[in-house]
């Protein structure tokens, strides 16, 4: 593409496009992802949010204003500041539950924490496997559905699903060890 780094507006659109952006700009982005956030499987979906957000405001990019490059590590860092205060909230959310069941004492407050504290293990724990495998453990396990329609959606036979619902559990117990907690 003869026009990426010039000062012509690329087609942020085309696949050719987008694939040969991504060659050059998706290493250079999870570096930086990874230094700013020092999650590996965190740093992979800012880049693939980065690329989402680029193609869907691809009108939106100036090159008279900045290069292709600037603009997209502007789109990163607001990507990365959204997962920081995600991971905030989240925080957040958790110490009020610890502190609920302090405060409570109750057998319902422990329950309440005990479950607040397994869901964000779980979440955790499902940032750190392959998107495909998480995509299976969600649809199937958290979500309660089929083989059939999960297949059907993701367009890959059963038997793929499967595997790859096996290997995720298998990637998952890894990461909770990794994390040391006993699945």
């Amino acid at each position: 593409m003869a026009n990426i780094g010039t000062r012509r507006r690329p087609d942020l659109r085309g696949n050719v496009a987008v694939q040969e952006i991504y060659a050059l700009y998706a290493p250079e982005l999870y570096r930086f992802a990874l230094r700013q956030l020092g999650d590996d499987c965190a740093a992979e979906e800012v880049v693939q949010e980065v690329f989402l957000r680029m193609w869907r405001s691809a009108d939106g990019f100036r090159p008279e204003l900045a290069s292709l490059r600037v603009w997209l590590f502007a789109i990163a860092r607001n990507v990365v500041i959204d997962e920081v205060r995600a991971r905030l909230r989240q925080d957040k959310r958790l110490d009020a539950a610890r502190t609920a069941a302090a405060a409570g004492g109750g057998e319902n407050s422990s329950d309440f924490a005990d479950t607040t504290l397994n869901r964000r293990v779980v979440e955790v724990a499902l940032l750190r496997i392959s998107a495909e495998h998480r995509a299976a453990l969600v649809e199937t396990y958290l979500r309660g559905r089929s083989y059939r329609d999960v297949a059907a959606e993701l367009r890959v036979p059963q038997a793929t699903l499967r595997s790859r619902v096996f290997l995720g559990l298998k990637a998952m117990r890894l990461a909770m060890d990794q994390m040391g907690v006993q699945p």
